[in-house]
């Protein structure tokens, strides 16, 4: 299947909510969150604990999903009213599409936790990367996992339309990789780890960097539900701030257990994860590096890099309107 196909794909799905009316959110006082298993953070202490439902004076509901692009069509559609860690390709092709999604912080960094892995009996590395053509990948399409890997194979010169491309969720990947259906596979949290015990990485964290491949989420949500409730989102974003900042004081040893179990991992995992986390505080993420113009001008890199990659039609001409920071500074007066 070629790239472009790919992006048909994705946009499609994306148009086919469209139609839905988004934003109906607190209509029965209920807020529904989507988050990542396997994907510890902070934040997740708050939501075994109650402690968002305490601060917003509702009930709320945690759902997993597999990919930031099913968490963008669940804004479409108004199941979901917030994303929480949706990875920045996945929105920027929603928001390239017609959907009308902003970014209201940062979630996390990670340049670590996000990679490709190729199988280990190829003995392919960054010097000989040129033999990847014609092999199959499996890679979670219109993510930042699939960003990563479009960016990594351009700096090799791979030639991408040789390859077979998959659609797998990072916990398929991993486990078709381990039984040995792949050659090369991409991911995140813990499927990233297993694939790991399988093959090795082509380029470190700190590599990807200075490639100029940025690897972190956002917690996003739809511009019409966030105008309507305000004050609800404020309240949010100022909870997952101070678990952040519960973490990074002296709380992290309290805070594992709980946070592991919401995570659906064992605590010796979670903490290797987190080992690979950055969590900017709300001063940092105001910051012109971040939501200040940074986030901006990276949401449109990404989306010209993706056209110019076939994976959608056109990038919007600038992303500023895709990124609100006034309900985090809200929340930095509470």
């Amino acid at each position: 299947m070629t790239l472009k196909k790919l992006g048909i794909g994705l946009a499609t799905g994306v148009a086919m909510v469209l139609s839905t009316a988004a934003g109906h959110a607190d209509s029965h006082g209920e807020l529904t969150v989507a988050y990542f298993l396997e994907w510890p953070t902070p934040n997740q202490f708050a939501q075994m604990e109650g402690l968002y439902e305490e601060a917003l004076g509702m009930k709320v509901n945690f759902v997993s999903f597999d990919a930031g692009t099913a968490m963008s069509a669940a804004m479409a559609s108004g199941d979901v009213q917030i994303s929480f860690s949706q990875g920045i390709p996945p929105f920027v092709v929603a928001a390239s599409a017609g959907q009308d999604l902003q970014v209201v912080d940062v979630a996390v960094s990670y340049s670590e936790n996000d990679n490709c892995v190729v199988r280990s009996s190829l003995e392919v590395t960054k010097e000989n990367a040129g033999e990847l053509e014609g092999k199959e990948v499996g890679v979670p399409l219109g993510t930042a996992a699939h960003y990563g890997f479009l960016k990594q194979m351009a700096h090799f010169g791979v030639d991408t339309s040789t390859m077979k491309i998959v659609d797998m969720a990072p916990p398929d990947g991993a486990a078709a990789f381990a039984n040995g259906n792949l050659d090369m596979v991409c991911g995140w949290g813990g499927a990233l780890r297993r694939m790991k015990e399988h093959g090795n990485v082509l380029l470190t964290g700190a590599e990807k960097e200075e490639l100029g491949i940025q690897v972190f989420d956002a917690t996003t949500v739809s511009s019409q539900w966030a105008k309507e409730n305000a004050e609800t989102l404020s309240k949010f974003l100022k909870v997952t701030a101070d678990m952040n900042a519960k973490f990074a004081g002296e709380s992290m040893e309290m805070m594992l257990p709980v946070v592991a179990k919401a995570a659906g991992m064992d605590e010796d995992s979670t903490k290797q994860t987190l080992a690979g986390f950055v969590f900017p505080t709300v001063e940092e993420q105001l910051s012109d590096k971040w939501l200040g113009g940074g986030t901006q001008m990276f949401l449109k890199e990404v989306a010209d890099f993706f056209v110019e990659q076939g994976v959608i039609d056109k990038a919007r001409p600038s992303y500023d309107e895709a990124v609100d920071a006034s309900y985090l500074q809200a929340a930095a007066s509470m």
